[in-house]
């Protein structure tokens, strides 16, 4: 199995680095490259690559932008990938359905491997940048709409559980040792929460856990 890969940046030295480094391996093919946020709109929509690796800071729409709308026309998979590691942008990516918020600071092996992670449908956050998002949801009050968690009832207690733990920054194989369960039973319940709350991956689950009121500071 392949994965297409569509690069976005609007520097060409930058992206001739990624190309380099995708290419590899076999299973990553590099099916197109864009330069500015309205060229990463069009060439998504004629290629429909499994995963875009796109920058924040591009001339006309931004990464962002470019990311809000692409998500909202195809179903595709988008790491954001830069050198500005703030909050603003952050949350703005996870905001627009990024699966992936990486600086470019990542390993070669690492930014392969992130591909793979997000093209399977898994979401991936630097450590670094999952530190910011749990501190920074841990002290947002929680809004008045979602208090009480009532997106979270349609859950299991187990599956409230293992999405509580998701939101403290655990791993498929930590949640398994705090509970004593397998991996493969901690990842089923994921995926069954994942279902039911009609959301992407377990970026969106931290959200909701943190705006539900399941985890607080």
């Amino acid at each position: 199995m392949t994965i297409s890969v569509l690069l976005a940046d609007d520097q060409h030295l930058v992206r001739a680095g990624f190309r380099s480094l995708l290419r590899r391996d076999k299973d990553l093919v590099v099916v197109g490259e864009a330069s500015t946020g309205d060229e990463v709109v069009r060439t998504a929509r004629q290629l429909r690559p499994d995963v875009i690796l796109m920058d924040i800071r591009m001339p006309g729409l931004d990464g962002i932008a470019a990311t809000r709308q692409i998500l909202s026309e195809m179903d595709t998979r988008v790491i954001i990938l830069t050198t500005f590691e703030t909050d603003e942008y952050v949350f703005a990516a996870l905001a627009a359905g990024a699966s992936g918020f990486l600086t470019k600071e990542i390993s070669p092996d690492g930014l392969r491997q992130a591909v793979r992670v997000v093209a399977g449908g898994d979401a991936l956050l630097s450590p670094s940048v999952t530190r910011r998002v749990v501190s920074q949801f841990a002290h947002r009050p929680v809004p008045a709409a979602t208090t009480g968690g009532n997106r979270l009832t349609v859950l299991t207690d187990r599956e409230r559980e293992v999405v509580r733990l998701v939101a403290t920054g655990l791993s498929n194989d930590e949640i398994a040792r705090e509970l004593v369960i397998s991996p493969l039973t901690a990842k089923t319940h994921i995926t069954r929460a994942i279902t039911k709350l009609g959301v992407r991956d377990r970026v969106q689950l931290v959200i909701i856990a943190f705006e539900d009121g399941l985890v607080s500071s």
